[in-house]
């Protein structure tokens, strides 16, 4: 029974080992991928020489981060709707007016024509298309950075799990076992033991 109970602490011992390995091995992994994936994110912004404008969160600074980069992004869209006079690409139409109104018409009948007769687009709704290609980018790079910390914490957070998964198995199932053994006395042969004794 000693050994088998001997054998069963090894097994459970063995598990919570490599339980604990995998653990920190996913950490550091995670860890690894999500520093490098912030710094990715960094270089490639840094990269675009983007600056922030004077009206921004960020004037003049280099945006080279994700936060930096969804500052410029808002402040782009100010400027589109400001544009636009509160116009989203949605509400404006394809096709430029005679009165140069930023809403436009979809109704080529309505539009200004060109020199060839033909209706003019409405360039204030194209400049959307720009302004969302761009802004979108911005944004996904913030999330993608955002994405990286993530990764960062929870790997941190997986390797001290399993290095206090380790310590845990160590102390609990590896420690030495001690065995008591109960000893119980037996009376010499030919003496009655429920009799008193005498001096």
């Amino acid at each position: 029974m000693f050994r088998s109970m001997l054998r069963s602490r090894k097994v459970f011992a063995i598990g919570g080992l490599a339980a604990s390995l995998i653990l920190v091995g996913f950490g550091a992994a995670s860890m690894y991928i999500g520093y490098n994936g912030i710094n990715e994110v960094r270089d490639t912004l840094r990269a675009e020489q983007i600056t922030g404008p004077a009206d921004s969160t960020i004037p003049g600074q280099l945006v080279d981060t994700g936060a930096e980069a969804k500052a410029q992004a808002e402040i782009m869209r100010h400027h589109q709707l400001t544009s636009t006079q509160g116009l989203t690409y949605a509400q404006m139409g394809k096709y430029k007016t005679p009165d140069g109104n930023p809403k436009g018409t979809s109704d080529a009948t309505l539009a200004a024509l060109d020199a060839n007769g033909k209706p003019i687009a409405n360039a204030a709704r194209d400049s959307w298309i720009t302004e969302t290609a761009l802004t979108t980018a911005l944004n996904t790079a913030n999330f993608a950075e955002q994405v990286g910390t993530f990764a960062v914490v929870m790997g941190a957070a997986l390797f001290l799990t399993g290095i206090g998964f380790a310590v845990l198995i160590w102390g609990a199932m590896l420690r030495p076992v001690t065995v008591v053994t109960k000893v119980t006395e037996t009376a010499p042969a030919g003496i009655d033991v429920t009799k008193p004794a005498t001096a």
